[in-house]
């Protein structure tokens, strides 16, 4: 039975790599053109959506997403997701019709084909050069004043331990987000880490639960505040995946 696992698991891995590399070589041209200019950036994000809710379809996922607060396009928000696996990105995508725009790291932009869209899409960093940190804050100032929203996965990497259930976050998200005096929306995913971890033979098809909680006001706040900012945002997600935890072993 192992080896039958195994194999299924195998075959649904590279049916993601095919899907996620061979799928944009059709709208090639098509991409070349809505990434060349800042001001055709929400065409890019609708084909970026559907691209991201097509592969989730073809490998098996449904997401169940609910809302303690609707997003509405009246204002720009800061997105903060918990970050586990690679298919964080897709959900992103496939859960919100707003336009924003990921701050990602500088590896990504080695992946053949989507690396180089990527690189003219996303704000990139390098989190061991000081300069391109300060850089990233130019630029999503810039994307914002043009009304594009920002996402940014706070804890800066995917947990390398599978028993942390949420890493330190970093500063960078909540200090844009009260200089811009923009919402927090803090997003908890239960399952991407469960149904597609970066572990290769792991994984399966099924139900991507999804909570977009209410959102956090920074009217009013200063730099001062965007330590206690963070820590909030922090123990909404900590304590909703502890709960789920929780429930989870009741229920099995």
């Amino acid at each position: 039975m192992k080896f039958f696992r195994y194999f299924f698991i195998f075959i649904w891995r590279i049916w993601f790599y095919a899907w996620f590399l061979l799928s944009i070589i059709p709208v090639f041209p098509v991409l070349i053109i809505v990434t060349s200019s800042e001001k055709m950036y929400p065409a890019f994000f609708k084909i970026a959506r559907a691209w991201a809710k097509t592969i989730l379809f073809v490998m098996g996922f449904k997401i169940v997403l609910e809302e303690e607060q609707v997003l509405k396009k009246e204002k720009s928000f800061m997105f903060c997701p918990n970050h586990t696996s690679m298919i964080d990105v897709f959900v992103m995508l496939a859960i919100t019709k707003n336009p924003f725009v990921f701050v990602g790291k500088v590896e990504l932009t080695k992946i053949p084909i989507f690396g180089f869209f990527y690189k003219r899409t996303c704000i990139i960093v390098d989190r061991s050069n000081s300069k391109s940190r300060i850089a990233v804050f130019e630029e999503a100032r810039l994307r914002l004043s043009n009304g594009i929203d920002i996402c940014i996965f706070p804890e800066g990497l995917v947990p390398s331990d599978e028993n942390v259930v949420l890493n330190e976050f970093k500063n960078g998200a909540f200090r844009l987000a009260v200089e811009y005096q923009i919402p927090i929306v803090p997003i908890t995913m239960y399952d991407c880490k469960k149904l597609f971890s970066y572990t290769f033979f792991s994984g399966s098809p099924g139900k991507l639960r999804v909570k977009i909680h209410s959102f956090i006001k920074t009217e009013g706040l200063t730099l001062k505040d965007s330590n206690s900012l963070k820590n909030q945002t922090f123990n909404v997600i900590y304590n909703e995946l502890i709960s789920d935890m929780e429930q989870q072993k009741i229920n099995t």
